[in-house]
C-alpha cells in the first residue's frame, strides 16, 4: 500500500505534552485518511504561541499518523524517502527546498498552489499598515521567492492549482498541473428545489432584493466599500436589504457608518456564525444575491459556496471571479475597486429580476458540478496516478 505524507502549514503546539491542533486541519486530514488507499501521515511544525481555533488531541485517536517538528527543524532525507507521495503547500516558501531534496528518489512530490505573483503584489500594496519602504522590501523579497518557487515547480512531479489564476500562471511551469476549485459545499449543503422556488417567488414579487456579504471585514477584502454601496443604492431608490456577516478591523467603523447614514432599517451587521448551521441556511433562505468587494485574485471559497446556496455573485473583476464568472455565467462584474459602478449595476439588476433568477439557476448548477466531494476526489486521483 502506498504511503501519503501531507506537509501542512497549519498551526500546532503542545499543551501539557499533548498536541494542540487546528480544528479545521483535523477535519481536512480526515478526508485524506478516508480517500487515500493506504496509510496517511501529516507533518506539522510546532509553534510557541497558542492555536486560535484548536483542540488538544490524543494522537492515537487520529485517523492519520502525526509527525511534529520543533520550530526550524527540517524533515530529514530518510523520513521523506519513507513515503511514496508527498503533498505540500507551494505557497509556503519554507517547503520549496523539498523539490531538490526529493529529486532522484522514489518519492513523488506534488505542490498545492493558490496565490499568483499578482495576488502577492496586491496583498503588499493593499496593506494599510506598511510604509512604502516596507512594501518595496516585501516586493523584492517576494520576487526572489517566486524565482525559487518556479524552480521547485519545474522539478516536482505535479501541481494542484486552486483557482483559475493559479492554473493559468503555473500550468506553463509544470505539465502535470490540475485545476481544482476549493470550497466547503457538499451535496448535503446545496440549495434545495423548494428553497430555489421560494427565492424565485420572492424575487418576482417585487419585494426588496436581499443582498448578502460574508467574510473578514478588512481593507484587503474591500469591506470599506459595503456601506458606500448601500448608501448609493438608497440614493438611487433601490428596494433592497443588506446583511453583512463577519468581523475584523473595520467592523466598528462599518457599524458607526450604518447608524450615521440612516441605513439601519436596511443594512444589518451580524457577528460571524457557523458555516454549516448558520451562514448556509441563511444564504439558502434569506438572500438573493451575494455581494463581493474582493480586490485580490486569490481563490476565495466564498464564490462557489455562495453559488451552491443558489446565489449569483455581484463582484469586482479580480482574476478569480472574472474567470469563474466566464466559466459559470453566474453573476456580474465591474472594474476592480469601482464601488460606484458596483452599486449602479446592482441598481440595474434590481430592474431586471428575471435575470437574477436566471443567474441564480446557473450558479447552483455550476456549484453542483464542483462540490467538495468531487473536487477533493479529483485531487486524490491526481496523486494516486503518480504511483499507480
Amino acid at each position: 500500500m502506498k504511503k501519503l505524507l501531507v506537509v501542512s502549514s497549519a498551526p500546532a503546539s503542545l499543551v501539557d505534552g499533548k498536541p494542540h491542533l487546528d480544528v479545521k486541519y483535523c477535519e481536512g486530514m480526515k478526508y485524506y485518511a478516508e480517500a487515500w488507499n493506504g496509510p496517511v501521515s501529516s507533518s506539522l511544525q510546532l509553534r510557541n504561541e497558542a492555536v486560535p481555533f484548536g483542540r488538544t488531541v490524543d494522537p492515537a485517536d487520529l485517523p492519520f499518523a502525526l509527525h511534529l517538528r520543533q520550530p526550524g527543524e527540517r524533515m530529514d532525507r530518510a523520513f521523506l524517502e519513507s513515503f511514496d507521495v508527498i503533498l505540500c503547500s507551494g505557497d509556503n516558501h519554507r517547503y520549496l527546498d523539498l523539490a531538490e531534496r526529493c529529486a532522484n528518489t522514489r518519492t513523488k512530490l506534488v505542490y498545492i498552489i493558490e496565490y499568483t505573483p499578482q495576488t502577492r503584489r496586491q496583498i503588499i500594496f493593499l496593506d494599510p499598515r506598511a510604509s512604502i519602504f516596507a512594501k518595496l522590501y516585501s516586493l523584492a523579497w517576494t520576487h526572489r521567492q517566486e524565482r525559487r518557487r518556479r524552480r521547485a515547480f519545474r522539478r516536482c512531479d505535479g501541481l494542484q492549482a486552486n483557482g483559475y489564476p493559479a492554473m493559468e500562471v503555473y500550468r506553463r511551469v509544470n505539465a502535470n498541473t490540475i485545476l481544482y476549485l476549493d470550497n466547503r459545499i457538499t451535496s448535503a449543503l446545496v440549495a434545495t428545489e423548494a428553497e430555489i422556488a421560494a427565492r424565485e417567488a420572492h424575487i418576482r414579487s417585487g419585494k426588496p432584493i436581499r443582498i448578502l456579504h460574508s467574510g473578514r471585514l478588512e481593507p484587503l477584502k474591500g469591506a470599506q466599500d459595503l456601506v458606500p454601496i448601500a448608501r448609493r443604492l438608497l440614493e438611487r431608490g433601490v428596494n433592497f436589504e443588506l446583511d453583512i456577516f463577519g468581523t475584523g478591523s473595520l467592523a466598528a467603523g462599518i457599524r458607526r457608518e450604518i447608524d450615521a447614514t440612516g441605513l439601519s432599517s436596511r443594512v444589518r451587521l451580524h457577528d460571524p456564525v457557523d458555516f454549516e448551521t448558520g451562514l448556509v441556511p441563511f444564504a439558502r433562505t434569506r438572500a438573493d444575491i451575494f455581494l463581493s468587494c474582493h480586490r485580490q485574485s486569490d481563490p476565495s471559497c466564498t464564490y462557489l459556496e455562495s453559488m451552491g446556496c443558489g446565489l449569483p455573485i455581484a463582484g469586482y473583476a479580480n482574476e478569480m471571479w472574472k474567470g469563474l464568472r466566464e466559466a459559470s455565467d453566474a453573476g456580474w462584474t465591474v472594474p476592480l475597486g469601482d464601488w460606484k459602478a458596483r452599486a449602479d449595476q446592482l441598481h440595474d439588476i434590481a430592474l431586471r429580476r428575471e435575470e437574477i433568477v436566471d443567474k441564480a439557476a446557473k450558479a447552483v448548477s455550476f456549484a453542483s458540478a464542483h462540490l467538495f466531494e468531487q473536487e477533493f476526489q479529483r485531487r486524490i486521483d491526481h496523486l494516486q496516478a503518480l504511483v499507480a
